[in-house]
């Protein structure tokens, strides 16, 4: 090894591995399909308090993918080390939704699909996956789920309460019950046969009935 050796970089000679117009293209293109998927989160989400912030995290993602993927494309040595780097990240952030796992792993295979060279996959990809998600995310059931919540007074109080109950719904099956002391409350599964909920109101002033409350849920939390 010569004295001029031990200066010698092979720094710069990567400056021209990834020509400007792919890098342009393909930041450009990760950046149009993260803001598909996020249109398709927002459009989908079903949860109870919707984050902007995780929105804005599937655009960076696919956009950071790409970033990452074409540098480990342009050089064997580098994809060998990124390998390494990598696995070493942990990530504990807790995902609220399953459907929130699905997006992320949506926004950093486009990044690596693109990454690649493979445009058109990304793109008829990304577009058949939202169209999937937009149909089956925003399927609603034909019957609404609700939970009743009835206090009673006494067994019979309990008996012509559930009487008057299944008589005015689709379906009625008790999830638990709690019994005290001159009290008996009851929660149960319910299937409307309509959107009219007045017979709630009636069903309060049965006699013995003490309270009748009527919730609605989305049926994926109750066993």
């Amino acid at each position: 090894m010569s004295f001029s050796d031990v200066f010698k970089s092979s720094f710069l000679e990567n400056v021209t591995s990834v020509s400007i117009l792919d890098m342009v293209l393909a930041m450009v293109l990760a950046f149009a399909l993260g803001l598909f998927i996020f249109f398709i989160y927002k459009k989908t989400y079903a949860g109870v308090m919707y984050s902007s912030s995780f929105g804005v995290t599937l655009v960076a993602l696919s956009m950071i993918t790409t970033l990452v993927i074409l540098a480990v494309t342009s050089n064997v040595v580098l994809s060998l080390g990124m390998v390494g780097a990598l696995s070493i990240v942990r990530f504990r952030a807790a995902i609220k939704e399953p459907l929130d796992i699905a997006f992320l792993f949506w926004a950093i295979a486009v990044g690596i699909v693109l990454a690649a060279g493979m445009i058109p996959l990304a793109v008829f990809g990304s577009v058949i996956i939202g169209l999937i998600i937009l149909v089956f995310a925003n399927r609603k059931e034909h019957t609404n789920p609700y939970i009743v919540v009835m206090q009673c007074s006494g067994h019979e109080a309990e008996q012509s309460a559930l009487a008057y109950l299944k008589s005015h719904t689709q379906r009625c099956v008790a999830k638990s019950k709690t019994a005290q002391k001159g009290m008996v409350e009851i929660n149960l599964d319910v299937r409307l046969k309509e959107d009219n909920t007045d017979f709630i109101n009636e069903m309060s002033d049965l006699p013995g009935v003490e309270s009748v409350v009527l919730v609605s849920y989305n049926g994926e939390y109750m066993g």
